[in-house]
């Protein structure tokens, strides 16, 4: 099957990669083959790195559609966004008429799937590898970082698809025909114990080269718990306490601060520092540089030295209407922009409407043309919304903290503090700053599922999420909880049918 294919294909290119001289270089050194005897700590650290090579599957290409990105599917499914581009499939998120075979759903199936796969590698292969230089908590620090993104990449799954295959182990052979597993039971016996091993280890508290670290387990857990709690699984109460213990140990314990600028978060020198706590790595020195800032650039607008413009994403004019007034996250160059000087004759190009400016670099913009920014999976600002929305929801009202992280975040916009509000009234204060404040990073569809609330940008309310009407005239219905299988997996295994609802 398909699937299986996936895995064995990213066990097979591990097994004749190259030991890398450091993290996620490019360039390998020496080469192992089937049959290496795996005995030396260079080799267990490359099982370990081989674990984050599909992470830029997050970002990965779609390759029959110009301009098309796996990031795209999430922002388009929103009802926020828009294409310059016919050719991304835009339309047939924003009228719901996707299908099985529709782009980026089967991209982001296959590129989760193999970084399983390299995980399932590292965590069978490094325990059996004695080397010098190699102590059993060296061991067990590599299978945290293996077990941490096997986790993850399963959150992704169970988010998106639901039931999904539980591939725990390397595959043997092709025959295999794996069923689906429930998705609360893809939770319990993988993706909550995989974090809570990790847990255990003695991984530094922070990672500047962006390898997995202690903050980094803490918060994808938290995220894991709080979304756990709500409506997909509906864990109740108890595992809001679990996300809040583990959101505030993040902000707590120290190394991470809220950037004093937005526009800090556009500079290649603070990547995996300061806000940053867990990212995807991009370097402008190797091919796969980070495609979000042309991807994001006004279609053919001249701004850029790139080739190809694409304008594959940009708000809605509703959604940067519904900000408050004096918002700063919409003002000029901040997330979004306007206007920018012409490439050739710096003359000043004005856009028809606001376009991302999360993701411009403004050295590749000018010159370099590969950027050098990160993509972001976890920073603190989002771990601190996580702690405000779970402890309110685990102890009923919002504490001084969660009032306090809310006001710090607030803060940075230019907006006035907060004061007393019901747990209600701050639950949706807290979704309302991570609508705005985590905007185009994939994080908001997330969101609505988990909450099963959508803000309403015409209105100002919050939503049901079944029967919200979008600005392009589409209502969400149940069958939008959860994406389809893609076609090409069920016709390879029939066991994985029937579809999800509607599909």
């Amino acid at each position: 099957m398909k699937t299986t294919k996936n895995i064995l294909f990213a066990v097979l290119v591990l097994l004749t990669c190259a030991s890398c001289k450091k993290f996620l270089d490019e360039k390998p050194t020496d080469f192992i083959t089937p049959d290496s005897e795996l005995s030396s700590a260079k080799v267990a650290r490359a099982l370990a790195n081989s674990s984050y090579q599909y992470l830029q599957g997050m970002l990965a290409g779609q390759p029959s559609s110009y301009g098309g990105n796996a990031w795209n599917l999430m922002e388009f499914m929103t009802g926020k966004a828009n294409s310059d581009l016919g050719q991304t499939g835009a339309v047939n998120f924003q009228n719901l008429s996707y299908n099985t075979t529709s782009f980026y759903i089967d991209t982001w199936w296959q590129q989760m799937y193999q970084g399983i796969g390299a995980c399932n590698l590292a965590i069978e292969k490094i325990p059996a590898i004695n080397a010098p230089g190699l102590s059993a908590a060296d061991k067990t620090n590599l299978l945290a970082e293996a077990r941490t993104l096997r986790a993850l990449y399963y959150f992704y799954l169970v988010r998106m698809y639901g039931a999904v295959p539980k591939v725990t182990e390397v595959p043997k052979n092709l025959n295999l025909s794996i069923p689906r597993t429930a998705a609360k039971d893809i939770y319990d016996t993988v993706i909550i114990p995989d974090l809570l091993e990790a847990e255990k280890s003695t991984l530094p508290w922070k990672d500047i080269t962006g390898k997995v670290s202690m903050g980094a387990v803490k918060s994808i857990l938290a995220d894991v718990y709080l979304t756990y709690a709500g409506a997909a699984i509906n864990g109740g109460k108890q595992y809001y306490a679990e996300s809040a213990k583990r959101s505030l140990a993040v902000t707590q314990t120290g190394g991470y601060s809220l950037f004093p600028e937005y526009t800090d978060m556009l500079k290649p020198a603070n990547k995996n520092n300061g806000e940053f706590i867990f990212q995807v790595q991009y370097a402008a020195s190797v091919p796969s540089a980070n495609p979000l800032t042309s991807l994001t650039i006004p279609n053919y607008s001249g701004i850029s030295g790139y080739s190809d413009e694409y304008g594959s994403v940009y708000p809605t004019p509703q959604f940067i209407s519904s900000y408050a007034a004096g918002d700063k996250r919409v003002a000029e160059k901040q997330f979004f922009y306007t206007s920018y000087k012409s490439f050739k004759n710096n003359d000043i190009v004005k856009f028809k409407g606001n376009y991302i400016y999360k993701w411009f670099d403004s050295t590749a913009v000018a010159g370099t043309l590969k950027s050098d920014l990160n993509f972001t999976l976890y920073r603190l600002a989002d771990v601190e919304l996580m702690y405000a929305e779970a402890s309110n929801q685990a102890e009923g009202a919002p504490n001084g903290t969660a009032i306090q992280f809310v006001n710090d975040i607030r803060k940075r916009a230019k907006l006035a503090p907060v004061g007393a509000l019901s747990s209600a009234a701050f639950e949706q204060e807290v979704w309302a700053q991570r609508y705005y404040e985590l905007c185009f990073e994939n994080k908001m569809w997330f969101d609505m599922i988990r909450t099963r609330k959508v803000h309403n940008d015409v209105t100002g309310n919050w939503d049901n999420f079944v029967g919200h009407k979008t600005v392009f005239g589409a209502t969400f219905s149940e069958k939008q909880l959860l994406f389809p299988l893609p076609k090409q997996e069920t016709d390879v295994n029939s066991s994985l049918l029937p579809n999800n609802p509607g599909f």
